[in-house]
């Protein structure tokens, strides 16, 4: 299944705005996200993502709420289980 998950946006770098990126944190776990589709999100700003694009913001309760309810259905598995993965490749 695909899902389109909420995290905060821990970083933006890049002016151009299709090729704006930055890191977003998913309850701990940083990815690479392209910001092309929110040129308004800045860091601080929870949004949400959808094969490593940033599709729209949402406020941080919201956020949460989707988070808990992702992580009651146990779908956050994939997201977990990618985290030693990516944390090996950044070092």
């Amino acid at each position: 299944m695909c899902l389109a998950v909420p995290g905060k946006v821990i970083s933006i770098s890049g002016d151009d705005p299709l090729t704006r990126s930055g890191k977003v944190n998913f309850g701990g776990i940083l990815k690479d996200v392209n910001f092309a589709y929110v040129p308004d999100a800045k860091v601080g700003d929870y949004v949400i993502v959808h094969v490593g694009f940033a599709l729209n913001t949402v406020d941080e309760a919201e956020a949460n709420q989707v988070f808990e309810y992702l992580r009651e259905m146990g779908e956050l598995a994939e997201l977990e289980d990618a985290a030693p993965a990516q944390e090996s490749s950044q070092t």
